[in-house]
């Protein structure tokens, strides 16, 4: 690693496969904390070069515990993170109005690192077990439309930083990882970024998997449709801008989505809203990136029959009986 250290540290770059190896060393365990925490600092003091995100990725997908569900057709709704926002689980309650909408969701996420609760943090408190065992996940796919992949179980080398991520508490190259190594593979992705480099980087990214994609950014700095400003938009056809009015009937403000100062409170956010009792602004911001996810499918004829159908899942109640099926198939 000392080499590898001094290397960067002369302001070179590592190449697909420096990089790759790298990331399999430290997922071994080969390096100490202070040598990956060094490693890391790097990306934190200079931009990732796709060679190197490529690598990384190269590395995760090769160690991943594979969860085949490709009969199914899943979507994946999920940030980058790391947008310092702290909003409540946008994304997380997305998946439920989506699968609750009749489409199949695998969700990969992880603790948060940079926010008071992830998504795994909230699936956790909401009496999910992690698990990596496929035919219970397939079965959960299958019966209640969705199912979640808590990212260290899949990957090693996540689950090697993981402290090391918690204790830097800030935003790293790992939170660029995360939307590209679901090992479900989705066929469909919304894809959070929180800022318009790396929706560049991940539209050249996803453009070569050659399947559905939709990169999203919050123009305040948001890594999912905030409704707080317009929201950059990227897809396989091309890119525009959308306002809050357009994608959510009106702005919102950053107090209404704030996301609670403890994984209780942000648990009891996200049971509130699911339940049919959030506030106007939390419901329009999940709606509109439920909406999104469901219009990248193709299974829509525009975004406002998307948003309907999403309306529809949280309004009826759909939404919150596929978490019940679920909380039910736990154990």
């Amino acid at each position: 690693m000392k080499t590898i250290l001094q290397y960067l540290f002369e302001y070179k770059t590592l190449s697909r496969q420096q990089a790759k190896e790298v990331l399999v060393e430290i997922s071994k365990g080969s390096y100490t904390e202070s040598e990956v925490t060094a490693f890391i600092t790097v990306y934190l003091m200079r931009t990732i070069t796709i060679d190197e995100l490529q690598g990384f990725a190269d590395a995760l997908r090769e160690l991943c515990v594979p969860v085949p569900l490709n009969d199914y057709k899943v979507v994946d709704i999920v940030g980058t993170g790391g947008d310092g926002k702290n909003t409540f689980n946008i994304s997380t309650l997305s998946c439920f109005i989506v699968a609750g909408a009749g489409q199949k969701v695998a969700k990969h996420g992880n603790y948060g690192a940079t926010s008071v609760s992830g998504a795994s943090n909230v699936m956790e408190r909401l009496g999910y077990q992690f698990k990596s065992d496929t035919d219970r996940l397939r079965k959960e796919v299958e019966e209640a439309n969705i199912c979640f992949l808590h990212a260290p179980l899949f990957h090693p080398a996540l689950k090697a930083v993981a402290n090391i991520r918690k204790s830097l508490g800030i935003r790293t190259f790992f939170n660029m990882l995360g939307p590209m190594v679901n090992p479900a593979q989705p066929e469909y992705q919304l894809v959070g970024v929180y800022n318009l480099e790396m929706g560049r980087i991940y539209n050249y990214l996803l453009q070569q998997k050659g399947k559905p994609f939709t990169i999203i950014h919050g123009l305040d700095g948001y890594d999912e449709i905030s409704l707080t400003n317009d929201t950059k938009v990227i897809t396989n056809e091309g890119e525009r801008i959308m306002t809050p009015e357009q994608l959510g009937k009106r702005p919102v403000s950053a107090e209404d989505i704030h996301g609670g100062n403890s994984p209780e409170e942000a648990a009891q956010i996200f049971l509130n809203i699911i339940q049919g009792k959030g506030s106007w602004a939390q419901n329009a911001v999940v709606l509109a990136n439920a909406a999104m996810a469901l219009h990248c499918t193709g299974a829509y004829k525009n975004y406002n029959d998307a948003y309907l159908a999403a309306v529809d899942s949280l309004e009826s109640g759909k939404a919150y009986n596929t978490l019940k099926k679920l909380q039910q198939m736990q154990g």
